[in-house]
């Protein structure tokens, strides 16, 4: 059936393509006919960062960048659902055409730069929303704050998203943002995890609710980076780690139409990469908190090598494109039982 249906999203511009997917599984969940284009999936409980969560099959974030679609997406039986990423004041992102599709290589590249309604417009979807799982919430900069400013809009956001969040995750590593990838300098990186660490504590004080931290970070790292990134990340008790974010690599796909568009490259060829990463970070994190893997799922197998790499939970996006919603059972069905 997604097979048919693809054929018809792939002949639209992408972007159309994806607004039109989001409004149509809002109307599937409203006419409660989800379950025609998905699955159910049984538990298989998993507790990371202090959450429980059903199963350890997520939405990455990008999807729905302004939290529109919460529930018709959570009607896919994900486990966990993460949306934005969100930025202090809205911004309409980088020019259009922004967002391509490379079929022949199961892959996307965009440059999407950010767009989003800002954080308050979020907020109120959110609590509009019925789902009641695990709601992670992705913040980042806007494009006009100086990035020696940086850290004033992570701490905007994440005093606004708190209240409505079981966990944030710190978006320093997009590609699209000028400069933003400095973030990950280890100086730099310092600094924000500081802040960072020391504003979660005083709003879980004055809340009476923790919510944890994930940092995501980049696949185009060093190893003496991944090393240092590790380190910070347990000197300041950060919660957990996304690895990976897109790449900016052309490796596999430079021959293909659209392989040299400027943005950051998911799907399939980030695949290897993305997983070559969790295990380095694995063995430099010895278990002291738990890395979420994504980057290039596009079967249960890819999923599962996510797992024996060291990750703990993953998630999708690019593979949804491709594969459509039972990528999602398929992940599940193929990790069950599995541990990092």
């Amino acid at each position: 059936m997604y097979s048919l249906l693809r054929r018809a999203l792939f002949k639209l511009p992408p972007e159309t393509a994806h607004h039109l997917t989001l409004s149509g599984l809002n109307a599937l969940y409203k006419l409660g006919l989800s379950g025609l284009v998905s699955p159910a999936i049984p538990d298989d409980k998993r507790t990371v960062m202090g959450l429980s969560f059903p199963n350890p099959v997520g939405l990455a974030a990008g999807l729905d960048k302004n939290g529109v679609c919460i529930d018709g997406l959570a009607s896919l039986d994900f486990g966990f659902i993460e949306i934005g990423t969100i930025t202090p004041l809205p911004q309409s992102g980088n020019p259009k055409p922004r967002l391509f599709r490379l079929p022949e290589a199961s892959a996307i590249i965009n440059r999407m730069g950010f767009n989003n309604e800002g954080v308050d417009v979020l907020i109120e979807h959110v609590k509009r929303a019925n789902y009641r799982g695990i709601l992670g919430i992705n913040i980042g900069k806007n494009a006009a704050t100086p990035i020696e400013n940086a850290a004033s809009d992570y701490l905007a956001c994440l005093r606004r998203v708190y209240p409505h969040a079981s966990y944030v995750t710190v978006n320093i590593s997009s590609p699209n943002t000028k400069n933003l990838r400095q973030l990950q300098d280890e100086a730099a990186l310092n600094d924000l995890l500081m802040q960072l660490k020391a504003e979660q504590e005083m709003l879980a004080d004055k809340q009476g609710r923790y919510v944890p931290i994930a940092l995501k970070i980049a696949p185009d790292m060093e190893d003496g980076q991944i090393a240092q990134i590790a380190s910070l990340l347990m000197r300041h008790r950060i919660d957990g780690v996304i690895a990976t974010n897109t790449t900016l690599s052309r490796a596999d796909v430079e021959h293909l139409m659209h392989g040299h568009e400027a943005g950051g490259l998911s799907g399939l060829p980030l695949r290897d990469k993305s997983t070559a990463l969790i295990g380095k970070l694995a063995a430099h994190l010895q278990g002291a908190l738990p890395i979420i893997g994504a980057g290039g799922i596009l079967s249960g197998a890819d999923a599962a090598e996510k797992i024996s790499a060291g990750a703990s939970l993953v998630q999708l996006y690019s593979g949804l494109i491709y594969r459509g919603p039972r990528l999602v059972s398929e992940c599940a069905e193929a990790i069950r039982g599995l541990q990092p």
